[in-house]
């Protein structure tokens, strides 16, 4: 059985791309908050797509998400379920509107991993919940660790600190004890695997 499927590599390279696109809106909203009025634009900046920001919302954003999907798909493949990712389609697709609508409103939910968990005790289905946001706590942590290093270039230093607060984001809510969210899960199944 393959690691990972062609629909799947296909739905992360989906996934990617409107991630990418949702995160350079944001970006340029950003930016532009903070240009002088003296400098601004108005008409140059929504008629260019800037492409080396893009570039940099994809590396920002989509490895978050992916390797947190990873950590939930590849904990539950260890534990012998099949789970498979997928990019939501429908939540991209209203991601992608808020952001061409210039909202600043950023809700979706990119992927999720599809997992059988017929098989699975209630203590692994909490560890593969949790395994998502320990991935994206990995990550966190690593940022931290290099911006507080000194390695990181200067050119770099945005990328490393958007990529530290994705990601430190990305773990404080998806631990978020409610129906659908990660830590729901990770609590429930706790509870059933000790409360008795």
């Amino acid at each position: 059985m393959a690691i990972l499927s062609f629909q799947e590599i296909k739905d992360m390279i989906f996934m990617t791309l409107v991630v990418g696109f949702i995160f350079t809106k944001l970006l340029e909203r950003a930016r532009m908050r903070h240009q002088s009025h003296n400098n601004y634009d108005p008409l140059k900046q929504h008629n260019s797509f800037d492409l080396e920001l893009f570039k940099k919302a994809m590396i920002i954003a989509a490895p978050a998400i992916i390797f947190h999907e990873f950590g939930h798909k590849f904990v539950a493949m260890a534990f012998g379920a099949s789970a498979t990712f997928h990019a939501a389609y429908i939540w991209l697709g209203f991601g992608a509107l808020l952001a061409a609508m210039n909202t600043g409103i950023i809700f979706f939910v990119p992927a999720y991993v599809s997992i059988s968990t017929a098989i699975l005790t209630p203590l692994q289905m909490s560890l593969v919940a949790f395994a998502g946001p320990a991935v994206n706590a990995i990550i966190w942590g690593f940022s931290a660790y290099m911006l507080k290093s000194g390695k990181v270039k200067k050119k770099h230093y945005a990328i490393w600190y958007l990529t530290k607060q994705i990601n430190m984001f990305l773990f404080a809510f998806n631990l978020i004890p409610i129906p659908g969210f990660d830590g729901f899960h990770v609590f429930r199944g706790l509870l059933q695997a000790f409360g008795g």
